[in-house]
């Protein structure tokens, strides 16, 4: 089969995953992958000239389309019009249908708290572009809120959530973070997604003294942002050196061809490090590729070999993802393959099969190396199967910010409890506390792709010991 042939037929296929999984089922997310995926579902909140309040509900509007259900549906109804007795049973009844829907959730414990005395969180998802990892992250802070509420509150106060839709869009999020910032009421912010949405907003939060907790940006340059921003997830620096190290002491190999997208800060800024960290401890790296543009997969790994690569490491963001796929489909497994944690999807599974075997990826968390904690316990009891990293860094995320509220309820007070040195709460799995930079002082967890019955796509991702 000629190269073009094959690569009409790889985007081909690309296309039908990526329907497949955007509409799929939740039984094609066991292991560790509840929701994770490529797809985009319109939200009904995004409607020309609606305006910005549309993205934002406490319980009042639908966001996240994809799980409705008529009960979810008249509990909005309910909820608008602060029939808030109504609203409880509409959306108890829901979660009965869809177990795993984490705005009804949500939704239902503001309803809990009707009109009374509480303190507000809010949180900025990416719905409109990336409704899967949008939803991870809902679990994580929907878990959070339900175990502080269930034990009375904060000092006796409830805490309510507010959820945002940015589209992962940082000119959307810088719109969000300035109504976020007007809403004195909201006392912290759990977002966002991408790292460069993430860095939009920051500026905002910064100069407008709004604490913000990222569950899932890494770029390094938020670290110098300023003493308001806080991420629960490990930076690049943490992911970059596991992925040398791994390179040069475990596999033994020197050179290496980085695949990235220019466009990304997260890509760029992981991609740097990696540098760094190969050519400080006597590796190179002997080609880089461009995921962006008229990228061609067949050219770019024969190049790479040529120029004698030992290792292919993929850095792509989301929006590259199906680039980095046929990477791993040309590559053949001629060549071992190291990826960074926007890798771990059910799409990666599914596209990557058996070409994607023995990929190691870098990930801030995997259930499977923290089952028996009180968290995923209760994950599995909420959601009805397995979690992965989003969740559980939005859920650090939201507990972090709990435990600065038992201090000082405040926006003030809760950037100093942040900042303390001192300060310190128990995670997902590990205690969560923060550099100066306001980094998380956590180590990754390395996995792997092999071949089993967790998931129904014949491979998982499994820990390294």
């Amino acid at each position: 089969m000629s190269q073009g042939n094959e690569t009409k037929i790889l985007i081909f296929s690309l296309a039908i995953t990526g329907a497949i999984i955007g509409g799929g089922g939740w039984w094609a997310y066991n292991a560790g992958l509840i929701g994770a995926g490529g797809g985009k579902t319109p939200i009904a909140a995004t409607n020309e000239g609606e305006g910005l309040q549309t993205r934002l509900s406490d319980g009042d509007r639908l966001l996240v389309s994809d799980t409705t259900t008529p009960q979810k549906q008249a509990g909005i109804q309910a909820f608008a019009a602060k029939n808030y007795p109504e609203a409880i049973t509409n959306f108890e009844a829901s979660l009965k249908t869809t177990q795993n829907d984490p705005e009804t959730l949500i939704y239902l414990n503001n309803a809990k708290i009707g009109s009374a005395q509480s303190y507000s969180i809010a949180v900025s998802v990416p719905i409109g572009n990336s409704v899967d990892a949008a939803k991870e992250m809902l679990r994580g802070v929907a878990q959070a809120q339900q175990g502080v509420n269930d034990l009375g509150g904060i000092n006796g106060i409830l805490l309510k959530v507010i959820i945002a839709n940015d589209d992962n869009n940082p000119e959307i999020a810088r719109e969000i973070a300035a109504e976020f910032v007007k809403n004195r009421d909201i006392l912290g912010v759990v977002g966002h997604f991408g790292s460069d949405t993430t860095q939009a907003a920051a500026q905002i939060y910064q100069q407008n003294g709004l604490p913000m907790i990222s569950p899932t940006s890494t770029s390094v340059e938020l670290s110098g942002v300023g003493d308001y921003i806080f991420r629960s997830v490990p930076s690049d620096r943490f992911t970059g050196s596991a992925i040398a190290r791994y390179q040069l002491d475990t596999l033994q190999k020197q050179k290496a061809a980085i695949f990235y997208n220019s466009q990304s800060n997260y890509s760029q800024s992981l991609k740097e490090v990696v540098n760094t960290e190969l050519l400080s401890q006597g590796g190179e790296v002997v080609a880089e590729f461009d995921l962006t543009g008229n990228f061609n997969a067949n050219n770019a790994v024969t190049e790479a070999k040529n120029k004698g690569a030992e290792v292919l490491i993929l850095l792509s963001n989301s929006e590259t993802l199906d680039a980095a796929l046929q990477v791993i489909r040309v590559n053949g497994r001629s060549l071992p393959l190291l990826a960074g944690d926007s890798a771990y999807t059910a799409k990666t599974l599914q596209v990557g099969g058996q070409n994607a075997e023995g990929m190691v990826l870098a990930i801030p968390w995997h259930i499977l190396g923290n089952p028996n904690t009180p968290f995923a316990k209760m994950a599995g009891q909420l959601w009805g199967g397995e979690v992965n990293w989003r969740t559980a860094m939005s859920y650090d995320a939201l507990q972090a910010f709990i435990a600065a509220l038992n201090q000082n309820p405040t926006r003030q007070g809760v950037q100093q409890a942040l900042s303390d040195r001192n300060f310190l709460t128990e995670g997902a799995s590990q205690e969560i506390r923060f550099l100066p930079s306001g980094d998380r002082n956590q180590a990754v967890q390395l996995v792997t792709i092999e071949p089993g019955n967790r998931t129904s796509f014949g491979y998982e991702f499994v820990p390294i010991q």
